[in-house]
């Protein structure tokens, strides 16, 4: 299996680097790092963390991330295991004080720096400026100093004016995980990722982590802002709001699909947190479309 491209720092001759990433999939470690983000999928699908939140992705997601914000776009499976398919984003790093320690403090680039701000929350872009700032990108591929730095400061500028912008992570994130931690939190976020679907059990992740359960749990839960059963549950729902708008399985076959033995429970878990029915889901999903 071929591996999948990483991210390289940032020149310190360079005030951002760019890339145009196509791979078999896309990285799939969770990880922080000091720079902030701009990323947008032009090919692929499957479930994106960024800070205690998860949502599945596909073509046209477009995120920005703050410095040192947890995340990872995970492919779905089919993308590990068939050599046909490709995925493809672009993607800019850049550092809050790309353009030297005192610009963004200047008067007008208050809009710019109170955008940086939110972005620790992570931001995802939605609607005509999702369109128009992916427009924008392509062309900052073909684009070389001064140029694409002002490309940078127009796309920045742009989305510190629209409205179609919404919060990732809820107010009072905060990322607790350090740099001793990431290793651990990268084998613990893959093992549940590779056996959620299954009869995962809290003591088989735990002893992953060489924690007791008990204290797996209390150490899970500071990092994620999430207990182990809330976020294996959130996962599996995830996973089954993708299979109900994508295929004509029953619910019944997707329940199973998803990791749960009886219909009931997925249910009752399905409703806790989509606050639908599966049915009544699928339904307004294709009304919708």
């Amino acid at each position: 299996m071929k591996q999948a491209i990483r991210k390289l720092p940032i020149k310190a001759s360079k005030s951002y680097t760019m890339y145009d990433l196509v791979a078999p999939y896309f990285d799939p470690y969770w990880h922080f790092h000091e720079e902030y983000q701009l990323v947008v999928v032009l090919e692929g699908t499957g479930t994106r963390f960024v800070g205690d939140d998860i949502k599945h992705f596909e073509a046209g997601d477009m995120v920005l991330t703050g410095s040192n914000l947890p995340h990872v776009w995970r492919n779905d499976d089919i993308y590990f295991d068939n050599q046909g398919l490709r995925t493809r984003c672009v993607v800019i790093y850049f550092s809050f004080d790309f353009l030297g320690d005192a610009f963004l403090a200047k008067e007008e680039m208050e809009g710019i720096q109170k955008l940086l701000d939110r972005a620790h929350r992570g931001l995802e872009v939605l609607g005509n400026t999702r369109d128009q700032v992916e427009g924008q990108m392509l062309e900052m591929l073909t684009q070389h100093g001064f140029e694409g730095v002002l490309s940078l400061l127009k796309i920045l500028h742009q989305l510190s004016e629209t409205p179609d912008l919404t919060y990732i992570n809820k107010e009072g994130y905060l990322n607790t995980v350090t740099d001793a931690d990431s290793k651990r939190m990268q084998r613990i976020h893959a093992y549940i990722l590779d056996h959620f679907k299954g009869d995962i059990r809290l003591d088989e992740v735990a002893a992953l982590a060489n924690l007791s359960p008990t204290s797996f749990s209390r150490y899970f839960k500071s990092h994620t802002n999430k207990t182990f059963s809330e976020f294996v549950a959130e996962l599996r729902i995830g996973l089954a709001c993708k299979l109900l708008q994508t295929n004509d399985l029953s619910i019944l076959q997707i329940a199973h699909e998803c990791g749960y033995k009886t219909l009931s429970n997925f249910n009752k878990k399905f409703r806790g947190i989509v606050g639908t029915n599966p049915f009544k889901y699928r339904q307004g999903y294709r009304s919708m479309r």
